[in-house]
């Protein structure tokens, strides 16, 4: 894990454009350096007896199966079309 030190807080607003004063750049170099260091905390707890897992709960495929059905003909659904030409959809450009 990088070191505190390593991370330049003024750096890192200037890249983003981000005017920050010395005191929000102080104040945020300290908060980064206590959530590293709480990073680093959590790194040292022991989770070899843990079995890895994806997710906190277990999950399951929710999702109808997908089947073939009955939908709308193409030309049912270009019957409100307000243009169309040769079974598609005419739209608006809107990428020059």
């Amino acid at each position: 894990m990088a070191k505190t030190s390593d991370l330049d807080v003024a750096y890192i607003a200037r890249l983003a454009r981000l005017n920050l004063t010395d005191a929000e750049t102080e104040l945020f170099q300290k908060q980064l350096g206590d959530v590293l260091r709480y990073a680093e905390k959590l790194r040292e707890v022991d989770v070899s007896h843990m079995e890895a897992a994806a997710h906190a709960v277990p999950i399951f495929n929710v999702f109808r199966e997908d089947a073939p059905r009955d939908w709308f003909t193409a030309e049912q659904a270009l019957s409100n079309a307000p243009h169309q030409a040769n079974g598609l959809f005419i739209v608006t450009k809107v990428v020059e």
